[in-house]
């Protein structure tokens, strides 16, 4: 998953994003409202965590902002402003979860895994594809009972495709959810065509179909 932090105080940041990186999730971070809402107006996540106190202004802002743009982004709010007012307020605008300071970093992730699951694939514990089956809370992926091994990569690739069922997803948006926001930075995304040859071939070994079909000049699209 592609994750934004919007979280000003850096100690907490810093563990939140070492944590959810470490759980294979590609994470950015901002400390300030502006901040955040130059990332969403130039990038798209699977997820936003957003504390209500900033440092120019209330989280609930970028929120509102979001919403407005219709962007299909999960957003979960992490606050110590633990009110009733402040989560029903937050709920309203549109947010998906609420979870007060302090918390455990475990809770966080089953829910941001959860928020995806409910967002993506209906709530499911399992993710099914015709013969591929892959199970989230374990990493874990199967063609028809045979469990195959993917990298890091792969298996972001394989949920990020899975998740934009017959969309056309660009070269560049691909490199951007495997690499995060640095990747406008890169000279050359051409590192995407090996983890893309990888996925397919492994997938395709273990008995599924090749449902990984380029795009010419523009980039891929999952489809039976």
């Amino acid at each position: 998953m592609k994750i934004l932090l919007v979280e000003d105080e850096p100690h907490l940041a810093n563990s939140i994003t070492t944590f959810l990186e470490s759980e294979g999730n590609v994470c950015s971070s901002v400390m300030t409202l502006a901040d955040a809402r130059d990332k969403t107006a130039d990038y798209q996540y699977d997820c936003i965590l957003v504390d209500i106190g900033l440092p120019d202004g209330s989280g609930l802002d970028i929120i509102k902002q979001l919403k407005a743009n219709h962007q299909r982004t999960g957003i979960i709010i992490i606050s110590a402003k633990n009110s009733i007012n402040d989560k029903i307020e937050g709920l309203d605008l549109g947010a998906d979860d609420y979870l007060p300071k302090p918390f455990h970093l475990a809770e966080l992730n089953a829910r941001v895994k959860a928020l995806f699951r409910r967002n993506h694939f209906a709530g499911e514990k399992h993710i099914r594809f015709r013969e591929i089956k892959v199970t989230p809370g374990e990493q874990k992926v199967t063609v028809s009972d045979t469990a195959i091994v993917l990298t890091r990569s792969e298996y972001t690739l394989l949920l990020y495709m899975l998740a934009n069922q017959n969309r056309v997803l660009t070269k560049e948006s691909v490199a951007e959810h495997l690499s995060g926001d640095d990747a406008d930075l890169l000279d050359r995304i051409d590192f995407i065509y090996s983890h893309v040859k990888n996925l397919r071939k492994k997938l395709v070994q273990a008995g599924a179909d090749d449902y990984i079909k380029s795009v010419y000049g523009i980039g891929y699209k999952w489809s039976a």
